[in-house]
C-alpha cells in the first residue's frame, strides 16, 4: 500500500489528464488489488506511462506481485498499445462496442 500511495500522490500532483486514479481491493481476495484509471484523452496514458514515479512503481510492484495485467476498456491509439507492449506488461483490450453511452462530456468514447 505504501508504494501505491506514493505513486498515487505523484500522479495527482503532476497529471491533470488523469481524471480517476483509484486502488481497490478485490472483496473476494484481499491479496488482489486493481488500479482503476480514467484519462481525459487517449494519449494521456502515454504521458502517464513515461513518468518516473509510474515506472518505479511498476518495477516495485513486480517484486511483490504474482502478476500484473493492464486491461483497457474503450478505444485507444496504436501508440498506447505499442507503449504497453514496450513495457512488457500483459494486455487485455476490450474495444468500444456500438452499444452504450457516456453522459459526461469529459468521457467521450
Amino acid at each position: 500500500m505504501a508504494i501505491a500511495a506514493a505513486v498515487d500522490q505523484a500522479v495527482e500532483a503532476s497529471e491533470p489528464g488523469m481524471l480517476l486514479h483509484n486502488f481497490d481491493q478485490d472483496p473476494s481476495d484481499p491479496h488482489k488489488l486493481v488500479w482503476t484509471e480514467v484519462y481525459r484523452r487517449r494519449d494521456d496514458f502515454l504521458f502517464h506511462a513515461d513518468k518516473p514515479a509510474v515506472t518505479e512503481y511498476v518495477e516495485k510492484h513486480a517484486d511483490l506481485a504474482d502478476d500484473f495485467t493492464i486491461e483497457i476498456y474503450g478505444t485507444v491509439s496504436q501508440a498506447v498499445i505499442d507503449k504497453i507492449n514496450d513495457l512488457g506488461v500483459p494486455l487485455q483490450y476490450f474495444q468500444t462496442s456500438p452499444v452504450g453511452y457516456v453522459r459526461d462530456a469529459h468521457f467521450k468514447v
